[in-house]
């Protein structure tokens, strides 16, 4: 399933925590590893001085002990990704390093694009209070922007993980992007004969004290029914043996999907995303991106289809 996985490294101990789960998948699909990481830009050089004949000189981008920063910073990437190859050579696996200069989360997407990456594999960083609603975090631009389906991992959970899965849990509500996170979930429980846990969770909270709320909800309801059933039908074509379906209600979709996690020993969830515009892409808007920053378990966000 996998022959390319991209994984972006800032030496950082929640990378470090999330590179030997990397490597296992790699090694289980005999794919290459792509080991990344990506420096500043090197800064522009803006005249600041004159001398006496009134040309300019450039000022001086060193620290106070004559080195260059943005160039330790490179050299320091160059140990980060050559550490991380050792490392992943001990279990055969085959690997390419890079560093690069410019913006991290544009590189990465651009970078996953250009080689044609299958996965794109990065940590996640608890966080509390109102960073939770901005966003901050190299790894929730690349959520939000990359057409490669991006695999977040906790950095705290990342020991306790196992590969192959054997419990992959996709929910649907039979939109666009939910299908695409079917296909994508249903292929990795075939490749590694995982169960799928097709679920679709009803809002009852959304209708408050709308009169008509038992109507709408059974509504629903019978549209979720239609969605599982059509993701279940969709596994079993792609080859799953083990198909289990679920539709639920709870006071939000994300707290649903939480509990099922929970209660189903959850191993992975891979959900559907859409691409945002505007002020969207600066708060927390939707269930994927909730999930990536609260579940216990990885969670894999593929992207909706772009039209041609």
């Amino acid at each position: 399933m996998f022959d390319r996985l991209l994984f972006p490294t800032d030496g950082s101990d929640g990378a470090d925590a999330v590179l030997d789960h990397v490597v296992d998948i790699a090694a289980a699909h005999d794919a290459t590893l792509h080991l990344l990481h990506v420096a500043p830009a090197e800064p522009e050089r803006r005249p600041n001085l004159r001398d006496g004949d009134g040309d300019t000189e450039a000022s001086d981008p060193s620290d106070s002990d004559g080195s260059d920063p943005t160039e330790r910073r490179r050299t320091d990437g160059e140990r980060f990704v050559t550490d991380a190859e050792a490392r992943a050579s001990q279990s055969g696996v085959s690997v390419v390093t890079s560093v690069e200069r410019g913006e991290p989360y544009r590189v990465i997407t651009e970078y996953a694009a250009e080689r044609d990456a299958d996965l794109v594999v990065m940590p996640t960083h608890g966080r509390t209070g109102l960073s939770r609603l901005l966003l901050g975090s190299t790894t929730e631009r690349v959520v939000r922007r990359s057409d490669v389906p991006v695999l977040t991992v906790r950095p705290d959970a990342a020991t306790g993980l196992a590969y192959p899965y054997a419990d992959v849990l996709t929910p649907t509500d039979g939109s666009a992007c939910a299908t695409a996170a079917v296909a994508f979930g249903s292929e990795l429980a075939a490749a590694t004969d995982a169960a799928l846990h097709a679920v679709s969770v009803v809002n009852v909270a959304a209708f408050g004290a709308d009169i008509r709320g038992p109507l709408l909800i059974d509504e629903l309801e019978e549209r979720a029914s239609d969605a599982v059933e059509k993701a279940a039908d969709s596994a079993a074509a792609a080859g799953v043996e083990t198909v289990r379906k679920s539709v639920g209600r709870d006071v939000s979709i994300h707290d649903g999907i939480l509990a099922y996690i929970d209660e189903h020993d959850v191993d992975i969830v891979v959900m559907g995303t859409h691409g945002h515009t505007g002020f969207d892409r600066y708060m927390l808007g939707s269930v994927a991106e909730k999930l990536v920053r609260t579940s216990p378990v990885p969670v894999v966000t593929v992207r909706e289809p772009r039209d041609e």
